[in-house]
């Protein structure tokens, strides 16, 4: 397989290359230059795979707020 690199040094990685590797939109890659030659490693981001493994409250804002005021205040009391 072949693409073209453009004169911004862009390129389109082929669609059988994307779905091999699970290459998605927005995804990193990472270019590794190895005895003249080129290796991409794809980086996905697993970021969103920690979705709900935290649990949280309702919360307030404002009593947030004043509390880190009051905290602060303390410090130097």
């Amino acid at each position: 397989m072949n693409s073209t690199v453009t004169v911004k040094y862009q390129t389109t990685i082929p669609k059988a290359v994307r779905e091999q590797l699970g290459i998605a939109v927005n995804d990193a890659l990472e270019w590794i230059v190895e005895k003249g030659k080129v290796v991409v490693h794809p980086v996905h981001n697993n970021f969103l795979r920690y979705r709900g493994s935290v649990k949280t409250g309702a919360g307030d804002i404002a009593a947030d707020i004043q509390s880190a005021r009051e905290g602060r205040l303390e410090k130097y009391r």
